[in-house]
């Protein structure tokens, strides 16, 4: 029963080690001046992602608290008329717990861009 999960396995193993081994054999070295950025000719001061404030970082989790708290939304509004009471004390307090996190965000800054 296993031996047909195993003979899979291995064929993807052999698979990705033999591509990886050809590509390796095959890659020719590129030359340093073409693989740089353009930028008219300047070499970059800085790393590309050490360009981003602190601040997106912020604002983003503060987007994806949001988008969250849809996904959790929408399938209690599905059920809050079977669960009853209980349900609306626990999205109540999911939401409490989320204007916490806004608040702290709202603290720290991740909504001032000035």
């Amino acid at each position: 029963m296993y031996t047909g999960i195993a003979i899979a396995g291995a064929t993807a193993l052999l698979v990705v080690l033999g591509t990886y081994g050809i590509q390796r054999l095959l890659t020719v070295a590129s030359d340093p001046l073409i693989v740089l950025p353009f930028d008219s000719g300047a070499i970059a001061e800085q790393h590309a992602l050490s360009r981003y404030h602190a601040r997106w970082y912020l604002a983003t989790l503060l987007f994806l608290a949001f988008d969250v708290e849809m996904l959790f939304m929408y399938p209690w509004a599905v059920v809050v008329a079977q669960v009853g009471a209980t349900a609306v004390v626990e999205m109540f307090l999911f939401l409490a717990a989320l204007f916490v996190a806004v608040l702290w965000a709202w603290r720290e800054g991740a909504l001032r861009w000035v």
